[in-house]
């Protein structure tokens, strides 16, 4: 069980790598992250920010399956962070002022967040 809720994780956690990637090369899609603040794409800056969230949330996603034992095992001491980081993240894309933002991610997010407390207290 918890190596199929680690898998969850990380296909759940492919979607916002996937979309930081199309923001980085330039989509449209400045609604669905930052709340909102950018209607269109991003500016360069914050394209390039978004390269640095897909590392993030990889890596994130790595260290939930190296502590279910699929991963590479140095990332498992990066689980509690991982987790700590996806509470946040839970927490600030529900209050987000984008409403497209908070219907889209918010429950990825929350099942995210059940995914790895499942592997974490199992």
């Amino acid at each position: 069980m918890t190596q199929t809720l680690a898998l969850a994780y990380a296909g759940l956690a492919a979607l916002p790598v996937l979309m930081h990637l199309a923001i980085a090369a330039g989509a449209p899609l400045g609604r669905l992250t930052v709340g909102g603040r950018f209607p269109g794409g991003l500016p360069p800056a914050w394209r390039a920010l978004a390269l640095v969230q897909a590392a993030l949330l990889a890596t994130m996603a790595g260290a939930v399956l190296a502590r279910a034992g699929l991963g590479a095992l140095p990332l498992a001491s990066l689980f509690w962070p991982a987790l700590a980081l996806t509470l946040l993240s839970l927490a600030a894309n529900a209050a987000s002022p984008s409403r497209p933002e908070r219907l889209l991610w918010t429950p990825v997010l929350a099942l995210m967040a059940a995914a790895a407390l499942g592997v974490g207290l199992s």
